[in-house]
């Protein structure tokens, strides 16, 4: 946070309207723009993950081979708007087929799998996976792969892509993103976390970025608090999701569209960069409070570290 003591009042309920409109006009051209950042939506959530299913009492399989499979997208956040999500069509020896598609990590574990029973070849199928293992616990950040075979203990399907074919199941899982969708620079000095404040010291890590620019949930999870306070200006924290740790941005130019109690993923826009509060410049003001969390006996820790690296692969 700056040092100039600016105060900013919050704007009346039409003129909220209004300005939520017109974010939602930059986070789609942001989105499309592709400035880094996790994927942000330009409509609804999709459909939800798919279910795990079990194995088949008997089950039957021809010989299969994989006429097509596609994942997309190829960079997922766990939590987010875009679950891997796997297109594929078999071929097979006979008409029904009770197949296994396992998500394997890097080294080649298996991380989830998912049971279909009597699966037609020659139709086209999908897959979504969430980013959980099967205790619902959030997935290492890593290269991940769909693999798919058939529930009896034969070999998995033959890859028989032709040139108008794809086959690509593989891509990569990342917990966090990074928080602004835009050309940024971390604050040094009196941005840093620890630095001297009048009566305290500075609780975050400051990143400057243009006025406008498009703020996104670095982990999804339920909005702990959203409104205004003199320093902070309009603020936004959320609880993270399978995460002891609450993510708290201040400075934002208008009111937050998102509402305490909301739940949030990973990527959803949250505002935009500005300068209300105590702020002598555009910035995001951006905290981290380890467990048992923000104000509730929780304390903050310096979070330069985890954005450095959320930037490298956002």
């Amino acid at each position: 946070m700056g040092s100039t003591g600016k105060l900013r009042a919050a704007r009346a309920g039409s003129t909220i309207i209004l300005v939520a409109l017109a974010l939602l006009a930059v986070f789609a051209s942001a989105a499309s723009a592709g400035t880094g950042g996790a994927p942000t939506p330009t409509a609804s959530p999709p459909p939800p993950a798919s279910t795990d299913g079990a194995p088949s009492a008997a089950p039957s399989a021809g010989t299969l081979s994989l006429l097509a499979a596609e994942t997309t997208p190829r960079k997922s956040f766990f939590f987010g708007y875009r679950n891997p999500r796997l297109s594929y069509t078999l071929g097979s020896t006979q008409p029904q087929n009770d197949i296994r598609i396992d998500v394997v990590n890097g080294a080649g574990e298996t991380v989830r799998s998912f049971y279909r029973e009597d699966v037609a070849p020659n139709v086209p199928n999908t897959i979504r996976w969430d980013g959980t293992n099967p205790e619902g616990k959030a997935a290492r950040n890593g290269k991940y792969t769909f693999r798919i075979s058939p529930q009896t203990p034969t070999a998995a399907a033959t890859r028989t892509a032709t040139p108008a074919t794809t086959l690509s199941l593989g891509f990569t899982l990342y917990g966090y993103a990074f928080p602004i969708l835009g050309g940024h620079e971390f604050g040094l000095g009196a941005g840093r976390f620890g630095a001297g404040r009048s009566g305290h010291t500075h609780q975050g890590q400051d990143v400057m970025a243009a006025c406008g620019t498009p703020l996104i949930a670095a982990r999804g999870g339920t909005v702990q608090f959203s409104g205004f306070q003199y320093a902070a200006g309009n603020y936004v924290v959320i609880d993270g999701k399978e995460t002891p740790n609450d993510f708290m941005y201040a400075h934002l130019a208008e009111p937050s569209p998102l509402q305490t109690g909301d739940m949030v993923h990973t990527g959803q826009p949250i505002g935009i960069v500005g300068d209300t509060g105590d702020a002598t410049a555009c910035h995001l003001h951006f905290e981290i409070w380890g467990a048992p969390g923000w104000y509730e006996g929780g304390a903050p820790f310096d979070p330069l570290s985890e954005l450095e690296k959320w930037d490298r692969y956002s």
